[in-house]
């Protein structure tokens, strides 16, 4: 922060001026307004630094990074800790790297992504699809529709994906089910 006189910009009047009551309470009203834009300016450099930032900036930085928000009812330093990660991943998306720090950021516990490979020399690829299976011990906070919309939205769209919590698959639901879901 600049540390600048209260009276910096009547400081700026010619002497002649400074001997006028009327000149010298009309710069004020603007010495006033002017002081709030540049503390406004003074702050910008500190408005991305994910440590000191307002929780409103994070959800704008979240949305910067892609992500569509950070639930404001987390704590703050939980929403920072999200934002930090989600920074620092961004370049790991949708890969085993990314997928296992996004599950044990989300969950709060050990994570295992176990998948099919991605990278095959020339004439060497399988033919079968590409798959993943994502195992947590729990969605941590998350209610289990938020964490499993979360988690598929960062996997790659043509890889298939199998998704257990606590041991039992939640994605894709099993047939059974479904069939419920249809009877009902």
């Amino acid at each position: 922060m600049n540390a600048r006189p209260s009276d910096w910009l009547l400081r700026q009047l010619p002497h002649g001026m400074l001997a006028e009551e009327f000149f010298v309470r009309f710069v004020s009203i603007f010495q006033e307004q002017a002081g709030t834009l540049l503390q406004h300016a003074d702050n910008l450099p500190y408005l991305a630094d994910i440590d000191i930032a307002p929780t409103q900036m994070m959800q704008e930085m979240a949305r910067w990074l892609g992500l569509p928000g950070i639930d404001a009812s987390y704590p703050p330093q939980t929403q920072r800790r999200i934002l930090r990660t989600a920074a620092q991943t961004l370049q790991w998306r949708g890969t085993v790297a990314g997928l296992t720090r996004l599950l044990e950021l989300y969950s709060g516990g050990p994570a295992r992504v176990t998948d099919s490979g991605g990278v095959f020399a020339e004439g060497e690829v399988p033919d079968d699809v590409a798959w993943v299976v994502l195992e947590v011990d729990s969605t941590g906070p998350l209610g289990q529709a938020d964490f499993l919309a979360l988690v598929l939205d960062e996997v790659p769209a043509h890889v298939l994906v199998e998704v257990r919590v606590g041991g039992e698959r939640i994605w894709p639901v099993p047939a059974a089910e479904q069939e419920e879901e249809l009877a009902s």
